[in-house]
């Protein structure tokens, strides 16, 4: 989980920094309108859940992980023999996964990425469609990554919502990071922006109260770019 803007959220005293450091310390997210959603921070630094595991079953190498915060997905597929490597803004987030075995990088996923067009699968888990508060734009960009043949995997909202705004990173005491750009979208929304993109709905599944998606390119097994 990450909030994607080149400007990291993890500076000082941030709550998003601190429930990094440890894994144990709760986080919220503050939405602009005053809702607050809790961070599943313990399931960041889990072994993949059930839910995960359906994700990981069907990813491809080599995988890039967006957001991928403390890397439980990239450092599993490693541990499988699939390559995998991560994108995080968070330096504590990447300092974790490689410490703990993963390959990572302190990099937006807006800035050069290494093999950029030749990664069959593309995860973005955890919420992390929200990225830099335009999902468009994003899906966009992790296209330019992704090989002909490749596959996004993407989490979205269980509801139906379709949400722009700004959000802060919010502790147990009301201690807040800097505002970011983020987006909420559920499955209804990402079907909509995908036919935008010409991109396909190859594949939706839920897992308890999780929701995913596969999205492809219908002329993919030709090679052709969306």
């Amino acid at each position: 989980m990450t909030s994607g803007e080149e400007r990291s959220p993890c500076a000082g005293a941030d709550p998003y920094a601190l429930a990094l450091r440890n894994g144990h310390e709760r986080v919220y997210l503050r939405l602009a309108d005053g809702r607050r959603i809790r961070m599943p921070v313990d399931r960041w630094y889990a072994h993949p859940t059930v839910a995960d595991e359906s994700v990981l079953t069907r990813c491809v190498g080599p995988v890039l992980d967006v957001g991928c915060g403390p890397g439980r997905l990239c450092r599993a597929l490693l541990s499988r023999g699939a390559f995998a490597l991560g994108v995080d803004v968070a330096p504590r987030a990447v300092a974790h996964t490689i410490a703990l075995g993963g390959i990572a990088l302190r990099r937006s996923v807006f800035d050069r990425l290494p093999a950029e067009g030749g990664w069959q699968t593309v995860l973005l888990i955890d919420g992390n469609i929200g990225i830099g508060g335009d999902p468009r734009a994003l899906l966009y960009r992790c296209i330019q990554v992704t090989a002909p043949t490749g596959v996004l995997l993407i989490e979205v909202d269980p509801d139906d919502v379709e949400e722009r705004c700004t959000a802060q990173f919010e502790d147990t005491h009301g201690h807040e990071g800097p505002p970011f750009p983020w987006a909420r979208l559920g499955a209804p929304a990402l079907h909509r922006i995908a036919e935008d993109l010409a991109l396909s709905v190859t594949d939706q599944w839920r897992y308890g109260h999780r929701c995913f998606l596969a999205l492809g390119c219908p002329d993919s097994a030709s090679g052709r770019r969306c």
